[in-house]
């Protein structure tokens, strides 16, 4: 909701002063500059990217701008789940979880966690580190360095759709001047014509590179950052896990285990020490 308020001051903001100085609204508005701008950054965006990658574009935008799916209520559900895998783990061996950590998606217990279940990505992060520890019986400092090899790898993914969106933000004062040199081709060729028409001819071209800026710095470089931002709030669930797992397998106990991942979590969704250890009372 905040990157539409945004959206809306940057261009209100711009419009007011525009006004405000007694200039006209109706020649700003170019649907033929907007088409080549766009839509040469749209044709540049698909070139550089790979399909995969455009489907994670895709995939972040809604967060942007919704809010980042990995909320309080995730991180309580995913520290309740690893207690709750730890615990069961710990009372009656590996056996008593295998099912679940084999087919998570069928299992009661990771049902109970909808918020977590939903994102398969770090189900399968969990599950797939689980399953290695328990089948190699690695040490914890080995099973750390193999999964950060892996957060090492995901993190590229997750920063990667900021990465192609700040490059289209690039491009586009770019195709802004494209836009305005068209323009003046236009106007070139109307050299003969009555002054008003090639007045007009030219702001028109003023425009197109007004408006490459203007999406460059005000919606398209501002909208990349907060894909980053998201992606590097994401990354603190993977840390999360990471660190419970490696105290577990360390000797600690369950609930020692999901105090040290609690720990890495953000301010802004890290549960307090007596909210995770009343939720957790449900779960043993």
């Amino acid at each position: 909701m905040l990157v539409l308020i945004g959206f809306v001051v940057v261009l209100a903001s711009v419009l007011f002063g525009y006004v405000a100085a007694h200039g006209q609204l109706a020649a700003l508005w170019q649907p033929f500059e907007i088409i080549i701008i766009c839509g040469a950054a749209l044709g540049a965006f698909m070139i550089a990217c790979p399909l995969p990658l455009q489907k994670r574009v895709l995939h972040f935008l809604p967060q942007t701008f919704l809010g980042n799916r990995h909320n309080k209520l995730f991180y309580m559900g995913l520290l309740a789940l690893m207690y709750s895998l730890f615990f069961r783990s710990r009372q009656n061996g590996f056996l008593s979880i295998e099912t679940h950590i084999e087919s998570p998606y069928e299992s009661e217990l990771f049902q109970n966690f909808p918020d977590v279940l939903r994102d398969h990505e770090i189900v399968n992060f969990l599950t797939d580190n689980y399953r290695v520890f328990t089948l190699t019986g690695l040490p914890a400092h080995e099973l750390e360095a193999l999964m950060d090899g892996e957060i090492e790898h995901i993190a590229e993914e997750l920063m990667a759709p900021s990465h192609a969106v700040n490059k289209v933000a690039e491009a586009l004062p770019g195709f802004g001047i494209v836009a305005a040199v068209l323009g003046i081709v236009i106007t070139m060729g109307s050299i003969g014509g009555p002054l008003e028409q090639i007045g007009t001819h030219v702001a028109a071209a003023l425009v197109g590179t007004f408006l490459g800026v203007f999406f460059a710095y005000g919606f398209v470089g501002p909208l990349a950052s907060n894909m980053h931002l998201v992606g590097e709030q994401q990354l603190r669930a993977y840390h999360c896990i990471r660190t419970a797992l490696v105290s577990t397998v360390s000797g600690y106990s369950p609930g020692a285990a999901v105090e040290t991942g609690r720990k890495l979590l953000p301010p802004e969704v890290r549960p307090s020490f007596a909210e995770l250890a009343d939720y957790l009372r449900d779960f043993r």
